[in-house]
């Protein structure tokens, strides 16, 4: 099967190459030249437009997104849809919000043209480990693609499928970056208190190693969390300020609309936010307090 990959980033890049691998060809568009140049490299088609790309591909065709989500997303998808013809079908790859999925995919419904929303989580490592795929969208036309959903994943069995209606892979995705947030803030809490205990002299990989095996709490971000330590033991060099690309937020908003009691995933929201905050006014005004009703001392800066 022949498909467009719009969005030549690093995982868009991987993935083209993971499907040129599985015996697909693939067609990028970058508005970069040094990406679709990298594409290139990796046995792919490129073409330097969105029309010409449109062009290289036998209809009915298939183009997967991997912009960011937001304005790009739209902004690509408007130039897109007049190339298209009924029969068609765009994958949106990339972690758009669901509740924008649902509205770009009424547009092209109307036009006779599918839209599959597939939340991708792999990263970096998915070329070789192969990509977790939650799909949404009809079932026709996400079966009619399923080499590719088989080539991109773990194995052909495991780690992809169509969870529900369009929406529905983004929302799930969107569910599986809250739980990430959750999980990598209870390890960074516990291997801190690890570090803080400084009597013992713990050797933080080593313990990250142990627990690799075996234990209750063994996991792939355990395993990277492992290799970080053997790496950078004292995490020297690295900033405090922890990003979230928006997922984490999404998650939060509907645990309040739907009335469900998210506090992990909440709080863990909450110490990204917080740290981002060098010099917090919250916690100068909480050492004031304490000096006003009970004469604690205040440190100077």
């Amino acid at each position: 099967m022949k498909l467009g990959m719009i969005g030549l980033g690093r995982m868009g890049a991987n993935m083209a190459q993971r499907l040129v691998s599985g015996g697909h060809e693939v067609v990028g568009f970058d508005p970069r030249p040094e990406a679709r140049k990298d594409l290139e490299g990796r046995g792919a088609e490129s073409a330097d437009s969105l029309a010409r790309l449109v062009a290289k591909l036998p209809a009915p065709r298939t183009l997967w997104l991997m912009v960011p989500s937001g304005e790009i997303t739209d902004a690509t998808l408007a130039s897109l849809r007049p190339l298209l013809a009924p029969g068609d079908t765009v994958i949106d790859g990339g972690n758009s919000n669901y509740r924008d999925t649902q509205r770009r995919a009424q547009t092209f419904d109307a036009e006779k043209i599918h839209y599959i929303d597939c939340g991708t989580s792999g990263g970096v490592w998915g070329l070789t480990g192969g990509y977790s795929l939650m799909i949404g969208g009809g079932e026709a036309p996400v079966e009619r693609l399923r080499s590719i959903f088989e080539t991109l994943a773990p194995a052909k069995d495991q780690g992809w499928g169509r969870v529900g209606p369009v929406g529905s892979g983004h929302f799930t995705k969107m569910i599986h970056n809250g739980i990430e947030y959750g999980l990598m803030q209870a390890y960074a809490e516990g291997f801190s208190i690890l570090q803080h205990k400084s009597e013992f002299g713990l050797d933080l990989h080593q313990v990250a190693e142990i627990w690799r095996y075996g234990s209750v709490v063994r996991s792939w971000l355990l395993d990277l969390t492992a290799a970080a330590l053997e790496k950078n033991p004292a995490m020297t060099g690295i900033a405090p300020f922890v990003s979230d690309s928006g997922e984490g937020r999404w998650t939060v908003a509907e645990a309040i609309e739907l009335n469900v009691s998210a506090p992990v995933i909440t709080l863990s929201l909450l110490e990204r936010l917080r740290s981002r905050d060098a010099d917090s006014f919250a916690d100068k005004l909480l050492a004031a307090m304490r000096n006003q009703f009970g004469g604690h001392a205040i440190k100077s800066t």
